[in-house]
């Protein structure tokens, strides 16, 4: 019998239960706990494997009838912003954003609770108390941060903090290729500002400043309108069986 080094992260398999995605699907996840020393490493090598993180826990699909679910990364530094994608950068011009520690505030929560309430009411997160809000952002081994996307106040150029209203809320892992986006929430009254779209631009612009080639967003899932945005932000690469494929 064939043992495993103590270091060796082990594998998981959920029950099935309903997709929240496609109608008369269910989704089974493979899983394993990001913690100890290792963990960045390890969520470095299982993201770009086509892992999300969530807590101190990595996660993949794997339906039996469904492979709908397909991991997109942004190809940061050849990105071109469409003109549309132009005209949201210039609406939020008067919004900085500061990156700050994996430490959630009640300012945080209030705006994470508007955003569920409007956007996701039956979701799977609709009923979280501020503590697990607050276990969401800090249960983390990786390097996490938390980016707080305000309106500009009196002294931001000079101090390069936002001090207005809270209008965005982003949970972002830096690795060793790029930036991933682990969950996003804003104002849902603000519609026409599009400040999800923003985030992604935002997002996108660090990554080229800081050098790195990718920005995750996670899964698009082909015939599910909530995520059809992930496909806008080309040239891009999804995980197919043969690896990284562009997609331009």
């Amino acid at each position: 019998m064939t043992q495993q080094p103590a270091q060796s992260p082990q594998f998981f398999l959920t029950a099935p239960s309903p997709c929240p995605y496609l109608e008369g699907q269910f989704e089974r996840k493979v899983f394993t706990h990001l913690v100890g020393d290792k963990a960045p490493e390890l969520n470095d090598l299982l993201t770009q494997g086509g892992f999300r993180r969530s807590q101190n826990i990595a996660y993949r699909p794997a339906c039996e009838t469904c492979r709908a679910c397909v991991s997109v990364r942004i190809l940061a530094q050849e990105f071109q912003p469409t003109k549309n994608m132009k005209r949201i950068l210039r609406q939020n011009a008067d919004l900085i954003g500061t990156a700050h520690d994996a430490e959630p505030s009640t300012e945080q929560y209030t705006l994470f609770r508007s955003y569920l309430d409007a956007r996701h009411k039956k979701g799977g997160m609709s009923d979280m108390t501020v503590l697990d809000y607050a276990m969401m952002v800090e249960d983390t081994h990786v390097s996490t941060q938390v980016i707080e996307y305000r309106r500009r106040g009196p002294d931001s150029f000079i101090t390069g903090k936002g001090e207005g209203e809270l209008m965005a809320v982003a949970l972002t892992d830096t690795m060793g290729d790029g930036l991933s986006m682990v969950y996003s929430f804003f104002n849902p009254e603000l519609t026409d500002r599009s400040l999800g779209t923003f985030m992604i631009l935002d997002h996108i612009n660090r990554a080229i400043a800081a050098g790195l080639p990718h920005v995750y967003l996670g899964y698009w899932v082909n015939g599910s309108r909530k995520m059809a945005y992930k496909v806008r932000f080309k040239p891009q690469e999804h995980l197919g069986p043969q690896g990284w494929e562009r997609v331009d």
